[in-house]
């Protein structure tokens, strides 16, 4: 016996919608068995990860920092996806935006000017964009897997920022810490309200995501992303290039990571140190998938991924348990989008075998 995937004719809507909200349900299900496998009230687990941190002002503005980089990177990833490139190192590329944005307020750390924190950012798109452009041309012009390439990358960023902060950047007043200087006021992204952190990161990642929907829906690019996307084949004919949108996706999937970069940076830690991402990277994968490779829907995932990383930090307080819970949830949520979406599309087929003759059975 042997199990097939045969791909069905006609692919239910009402399911393509349905199948997040599905995913969550069991994701939600899955966790309270994990929780009661843990020796711990489910319901209790459920209500500190899911409810709590909504509740309270401060978890709210935790929230949307958090949620910052996961859409300013799903929002991104999501046009690599759709135009067919595969590009899983995002999380290098945040890296390296937030090397290539701090060498201002770090190398320049005199210079007080308005110019700072805007160059920062200039910065920090360039570095992320850059770093991307290395998979780019080793698939465009050597056939190589994007997926090895820009995956292998993430560790050499995270090293090469280990390095700075432990050599050449590290600060004189820390005491011997892997730290830079701490940044300067005119360095740092402005808050966006009073009472709390969420600063401009936020708002600039909603922009990113609103525009890159107008651009998806209206624009002959996005046109061209979706023909691409769909059958290389069919967008040849149309007179499109696969090599000119290699370079275009990953380039601007990876500048928008080298944003969110500089943007967790300057407005969150204030300096450079060894670690400066739990993961948003890799994260964002699932949120871009979450939100259906659309822009408008990666908003809301990133909002609610954000909301598994403060629940998490919640629940490790409140009931013991390890920090890892917040990865497993994200698995077990990125397992399911992908299993649903996967029997949206096609059927399970149960294919028995005896005496070189097969009786086949379909289970859908």
């Amino acid at each position: 016996m042997r199990i097939e995937l045969e791909k069905r004719a006609n692919p239910s809507t009402l399911y393509s919608i349905v199948s997040p909200f599905l995913a969550l349900a069991l994701t939600v299900v899955a966790g309270g068995i994990m929780f009661a496998l843990l020796g711990k009230d489910p319901g209790s687990a459920l209500y500190s990860f899911f409810i709590e941190p909504l509740l309270d002002v401060w978890s709210l503005h935790e929230i949307a920092i958090k949620a910052a980089p996961l859409i300013l990177i799903g929002a991104g990833l999501s046009v690599c996806y759709r135009s067919n490139n595969w590009n899983i190192g995002a999380e290098g590329q945040f890296i390296a935006g937030a090397i290539a944005g701090a060498i201002v307020p770090v190398v320049f750390h005199d210079w007080h000017s308005p110019l700072v924190l805007p160059l920062m950012l200039i910065f920090g798109i360039i570095g992320g964009a850059l770093y991307a452009a290395i998979p780019a041309f080793l698939k465009a012009h050597m056939n190589t897997n994007e997926i090895l390439t820009s995956l292998m990358l993430v560790y050499i960023a995270q090293l090469f920022l280990d390095w700075l902060v432990r050599g050449p950047w590290r600060s004189p007043d820390a005491y011997n810490f892997p730290v830079t200087r701490d940044f300067a006021p005119e360095a740092i992204l402005p808050e966006l309200i009073a009472s709390g952190r969420a600063n401009l990161g936020f708002a600039l990642a909603i922009v990113a995501a609103v525009g890159l929907w107008i651009m998806m829906r209206y624009t002959l690019k996005g046109f061209e992303i979706t023909v691409l996307g769909q059958s290389e084949r069919a967008g040849r004919f149309a007179g499109f290039s696969s090599k000119r949108m290699i370079w275009f996706s990953m380039l601007l999937s990876g500048g928008l990571a080298g944003l969110a970069g500089i943007a967790e940076v300057s407005g969150t830690i204030g300096k450079l140190q060894p670690v400066i991402s739990p993961g948003y990277g890799f994260t964002a994968i699932i949120v871009a998938f979450l939100g259906r490779l659309n822009p408008l829907g990666i908003i809301a995932a990133g909002l609610f991924l954000a909301l598994t990383y403060v629940g998490g930090e919640a629940v490790q307080l409140t009931l013991s348990v390890s920090d890892k819970v917040t990865r497993v949830f994200q698995g077990l949520l990125l397992f399911f989008v992908l299993s649903c979406d996967t029997l949206i599309q096609y059927k399970i087929r149960l294919v028995f075998s005896r005496l070189g003759q097969s009786n086949e059975g379909g289970a859908h």
